[in-house]
């Protein structure tokens, strides 16, 4: 009686565990930013099959676009074929659009197909938040993507041929709105290569004017404040004019209008000053926070659907002391590796881990040899901080594909 009880137990659980098998067979990845291809690499490396679904062959580095919009290497180098880091047979990628997510059918709508999915990882990036600033949406450019970096660098350069030829300083000006990392860090891109464009053009350097300007008291809110006025005094040094405490009201075309109605006219408009998460999880009905990230457990699961992982900019993560993890590509790695663990988990019956973030530090890039920021909560500037933010490039390739990519891809990405 106690063999015959044992053998139905043994095959009750082995039932389970094939049915738990069952339930992960279809893994849907939607996104191939840093939260999903470290998700994604961790399913390879785990021999799980999956479908990746994003917009674009190649995934690119979100931390490093403004090297790219700034002049400082060829779009071409920040970016990395996804199937050159996905190359398993059972690791699927599909070039298309999501544009709807059915959580109640378990389907990932795309503008070319549908995709049943038994867990989904979503890991789609921001948008831009423009605060219902008039004007900001349609006359602006914005950072985000490889094509838009691309974009920004050709605009300023083609500003710089047009002043050649009807000489209004117009095309000379360059205004940045926003002084977080990304506004900051595209400063000090620009300071260092406008002096080789007018070189180029034969434009004298005081013609140019670099403008930053921000709302807020200050800039670079995640260092301390003794590092912003390095921060500070190293791009006005440069010749960038930081204007902070300067709200933008409205945006028209060529023209930025600031709180007391001063009107400056630019021929280039960039805008860094806030971003959002991608609409797709709210509008599918998922709990969201007042940014549209949807809430997850300590697993990141949705609180609403244990079969969807959400990780990046996506996830409204909160940790022991209440406060969100904040929207940055380290926090997107290391939930993309925990996502990717605990989806292996599930499928063979294990335990998953609860996610606990480390913040290993902030570090903001000045151009193209100094920075400030700080290391493990160790204050840190000037070319020590260039060469920390430097090899935060190599670490990541490392992560990401191994020797062989980092091997490739640091002669590309590290100028000294």
């Amino acid at each position: 009686m106690f063999r015959v009880d044992l053998e139905h137990r043994n095959k009750k659980a082995h039932d389970g565990q094939r049915k738990r098998e069952r339930d992960v067979d279809k893994i849907v990845i939607v996104g191939a930013g840093y939260a999903g291809m470290m998700a994604a690499t961790r399913l390879q490396r785990g021999s799980r099959d999956f479908t990746m679904i994003n917009r674009h062959e190649y995934h690119y580095l979100t931390t490093l676009l403004h090297e790219a919009a700034g002049g400082r290497g060829a779009p071409s180098h920040y970016s990395v074929p996804i199937r050159h880091i996905l190359d398993k047979p059972g690791s699927k990628l599909v070039v298309d659009e999501v544009v709807k997510i059915d959580k109640e059918k378990r389907v990932v709508v795309c503008k070319s197909a549908e995709h049943e999915y038994d867990i989904l990882i979503f890991a789609l990036g921001w948008i831009p938040e423009y605060f219902g600033i008039d004007g900001l949406k349609e006359h602006s450019l914005v950072l985000r993507s490889l094509n838009s970096a691309s974009h920004i660098r050709d605009h300023i350069e083609d500003q710089f041929r047009q002043y050649l030829d009807d000489n209004n300083e117009e095309h000379l000006r360059i205004v940045i709105g926003g002084a977080g990392l990304t506004g900051i860090e595209l400063i000090g891109e620009l300071v260092d290569w406008v002096p080789q464009l007018c070189v180029r053009y034969g434009i004298d350097r005081s013609l140019v004017d670099i403008q930053n300007i921000e709302a807020m008291p200050t800039i670079l809110p995640q260092v301390p404040e003794n590092l912003r006025e390095v921060a500070m005094q190293t791009l006005t040094e440069k010749g960038a004019q930081l204007r902070t405490n300067t709200k933008i009201v409205r945006v028209e075309k060529d023209v930025v209008v600031v709180g007391d109605g001063e009107e400056v006219h630019a021929g280039t408009i960039v805008w860094t000053g806030g971003v959002r998460a991608n609409p797709l999880l709210g509008e599918a009905g998922f709990t969201v926070d007042r940014r549209g990230r949807a809430k997850v457990n300590a697993y990141l699961q949705s609180v609403d659907d244990e079969r969807v992982f959400i990780g990046g900019d996506s996830a409204w993560f909160e940790g022991e002391d209440g406060k969100p993890a904040p929207p940055t590509a380290q926090m997107a790695t290391q939930m993309g590796k925990q996502i990717g663990e605990n989806v292996l988990a599930l499928g063979s019956g294990r335990a998953m881990k609860a996610f606990e973030p480390d913040n290993q530090g902030t570090l903001a890039s000045l151009g193209r040899e100094v920075g400030v920021g700080n290391v493990k909560g160790i204050p840190v500037k000037g070319v020590v901080a260039g060469l920390a933010k430097e090899a935060t490039k190599v670490k990541y390739l490392w992560e990401l594909g191994g020797i062989r990519l980092a091997s490739e891809k640091t002669g590309q990405l590290v100028h000294r």
